[in-house]
């Protein structure tokens, strides 16, 4: 029997609710397959922890996490505690100290799913984003110069150096060769004339290695508007840590909205954990209330069965969340339906039997 350890971090408003889902999900499966099982330790971090402690985190929190295989993270933040530190000091830290710099979102129209665009079939929107999720405009760097005077001056530095550049690129390429697909690189290099234009640089170089992957190259800007008016034209997408961000929420509102959200934290080598979460945020206002949608963070446990090798699983869970979303009888208000979160739950758990 396969055996796996999942540090299970809740995290704020209605993560709770909804990893809890998650969780039965691999619980169940666990009980339908006898090679495989699933150990989870749940870790209150979060920003309630920060509020009693001054800290997201227990200052050994990474050594406590790298004994783990994977790590399960729920929705981050709540009022009172300020965005940058409930982001810098658990999401990130675990991303940069774990370098977990690949960050897979999937953007996927599934049967079921609500589309605010018109006349778009599933297989129109079926691409997965590639995110550099290590440096770039999030690497932290950068200095507050003069604060609070006149002549106060920020700087934000993005970092693009040739090993986070390349890896990132080198892994998209491989995902698209392995799948037959074609690879869109998404950079700014005709206004960012020193980071982007690197980034076009290494890409070309990269793309003399495999011949066979069919490529492509669009500025941020015009890759907005063709992931809305055209977006079957993307299959696989490599791009930086910022606009990856931006693009990836894009994509979210045309397949289903932040509902079906989900993205994982790769660290492909398996040296430290990955981990797997569901996008949509904390939502406070409507924590313990029962109505917040789960698919996001059950999507991400499918994630997580592919990247532990058990691709047929991860494919039943999909599958089961396409059969609900298709029925349409157990559905959140989001989704214009009246079910309670553990009713959306059990409904995916019915169609995996």
């Amino acid at each position: 029997m396969n055996n796996h350890k999942i540090a299970v971090i809740a995290g704020d408003g209605i993560g709770p609710e909804v990893i809890s889902e998650g969780v039965k999900v691999l619980q169940h499966i666990a009980s339908l397959d006898e090679n495989i099982n699933f150990e989870f330790e749940h870790f209150p971090w979060g920003c309630e922890y920060y509020l009693k402690n001054g800290k997201m985190m227990p200052d050994d929190g990474i050594e406590i996490l790298s004994k783990f295989d994977a790590i399960y993270l729920g929705a981050v933040g709540y009022p009172g505690v300020p965005d940058h530190i409930s982001l810098w000091d658990l999401l990130l830290k675990i991303r940069h100290d774990f370098d977990q710099y690949v960050n897979l979102r999937p953007v996927k129209l599934l049967k079921g799913a609500p589309c605010p665009l018109k006349d778009v079939k599933e297989e129109d929107i079926d691409m997965i984003v590639i995110r550099e999720n290590s440096e770039g405009e999030y690497a932290g760097a950068g200095d507050w110069l003069y604060k609070g005077q006149p002549n106060e001056v920020v700087l934000q530095t993005g970092v693009f150096s040739r090993k986070g550049t390349e890896r990132i690129i080198r892994y998209a390429f491989e995902l698209a060769k392995k799948e037959g697909k074609s690879l869109t690189s998404i950079s700014k290099g005709n206004a960012l004339n020193y980071s982007m234009v690197f980034w076009d640089k290494v890409f070309n170089e990269v793309a003399q290695e495999y011949p066979e992957v069919k490529t492509h190259h669009l500025l941020v800007d015009a890759a907005s508007m063709f992931f809305v008016k055209d977006p079957k034209r993307f299959e696989v997408v490599v791009t930086s840590n910022l606009f990856g961000d931006i693009l990836t929420d894009l994509g979210a509102a045309i397949s289903g909205g932040m509902g079906l959200a989900a993205g994982a934290n790769i660290n492909p080598e398996g040296k430290f954990p990955s981990m797997f979460e569901p996008i949509h945020g904390s939502a406070p206002d409507i924590a313990g209330q029962e109505v917040s949608n789960p698919l996001a963070s059950i999507w991400s446990v499918s994630q997580m069965l592919d990247h532990f090798g058990y691709t047929e699983w991860g494919k039943k869970v999909l599958d089961a969340i396409e059969a609900v979303m298709v029925e349409k009888q157990f559905l959140t208000p989001d989704m214009g339906g009246t079910a309670k979160t553990s009713e959306v739950g059990a409904a995916v758990i019915a169609k995996l039997k």
